[in-house]
């Protein structure tokens, strides 16, 4: 018996693009997170896209470490880093191996497991800020850094995996500057989302951050 169209899972080839194509291509799939306690689904509604070496706001720009090595592919893995010393952040790695680049889930709707991503995030007052953010995406799907490097293609037995999903049409989504990235990539209009959709984390401009003295 085949999969319902929006149940097929997406392809390594899907990843295997310019990441300025597959970032808002993700708009409407669905990420599945498989937890020991139940599965969660995520229907996508707001990404970011980095280039990697060519891009000022990416974590790859200054080369390859031990932190961002899962950007430079292959496609179609995770790369799950950790931030400000409390949150991590998952970002689906894209284009050809070698070529660091990778879109960050900024926000989502739980359409699956809510119950369970509404225990690890307590502070959510409704279902809607369940996964409005990227670090509150991560707490509510149970990611952190031992993700890092997942094939998300590798099948059913995938901690991680996206589904075909609702592709969201272009004329209903929107694209902007990223969220709190400064310097040289702080204009490039790399953030996509969902028009309107209510589950879309807003815009904050770069804010330098206050060094103790």
């Amino acid at each position: 018996m085949s999969a319902r169209p929006d149940r097929t899972p997406l392809t390594r080839a899907f990843f295997d693009r310019p990441v300025l194509t597959v970032a808002p291509d993700l708009l409407g799939r669905t990420l599945v997170r498989s937890t020991p306690e139940g599965p969660l689904e995520l229907r996508i509604t707001e990404v970011e896209a980095y280039e990697g070496e060519a891009d000022p706001g990416s974590h790859a720009y200054r080369g390859r470490t031990a932190r961002n090595a899962s950007m430079f592919g292959p496609p179609g893995h995770a790369y799950v880093y950790f931030i400000y010393g409390m949150w991590f952040s998952l970002n689906l790695v894209c284009g050809p191996p070698g070529l660091a680049s990778g879109v960050l889930l900024r926000a989502g709707e739980v359409t699956t497991g809510a119950d369970l991503a509404a225990k690890r995030r307590l502070s959510a007052k409704n279902p809607r800020e369940l996964a409005k953010g990227p670090a509150r995406l991560a707490t509510a799907l149970a990611i952190d850094r031992s993700l890092d490097g997942t094939d998300l293609c590798a099948g059913p037995d995938s901690p991680l995996s996206v589904l075909e999903g609702t592709p969201t049409p272009p004329d209903l989504a929107s694209s902007g500057p990223r969220t709190g990235v400064g310097g040289d990539g702080a204009h490039h209009p790399y953030r996509f989302w969902i028009t309107q959709d209510p589950t879309v984390s807003p815009y904050r401009a770069h804010a330098p951050r206050r060094r103790s003295t």
